[in-house]
């Protein structure tokens, strides 16, 4: 587990270099927040990392947008909120994203926890009153 505080945007390029040092054989990396917690902006921070340009933002209507990253291969970002039900995150065909050899960012994933694989990244976003934020990542096979 390794957590750090941020006071601003631009120190989260050194959390995303260790969010993708931790990735090596895990594909799912699930992103637990309040709303306007950063989920987003971390994730494309991450996205622009791993080499991607011309990010299309949160995919909140669209549900995923699909990246390729130059290192990486194959990059979903997938973001849950509007979703209600078990069945509808079937209907988009999420089994199928999580076990393929592509990395996935998800965004609300409590709302299918039962479904994601066991060594599931989890990064956690907390606000402090001062609205600085505490990032903790966090290898679900971690003891």
């Amino acid at each position: 587990m390794t957590t750090f505080h941020i006071n601003s945007v631009t120190e989260l390029k050194d959390v995303s270099v260790a969010l993708l040092e931790q990735l090596q054989d895990i594909q799912v990396v699930a992103f637990d927040g309040q709303m306007g917690a950063g989920k987003t902006t971390f994730i494309q921070q991450t996205l622009k990392a791993m080499g991607i340009e011309g990010l299309e933002g949160s995919p909140t209507y669209s549900l995923i947008n699909e990246y390729d990253s130059p290192f990486y291969g194959k990059v979903y970002h997938l973001d849950l909120y509007r979703l209600n039900s078990i069945e509808e995150i079937y209907d988009i065909g999420i089994e199928e994203l999580l076990y393929q050899k592509s990395i996935c960012f998800i965004e609300w994933p409590e709302k299918m926890v039962e479904l994601l694989p066991d060594n599931t990244i989890w990064v956690y976003i907390r606000i402090n009153e001062d609205l600085s934020r505490i990032i903790t990542i966090k290898d679900e096979n971690e003891s």
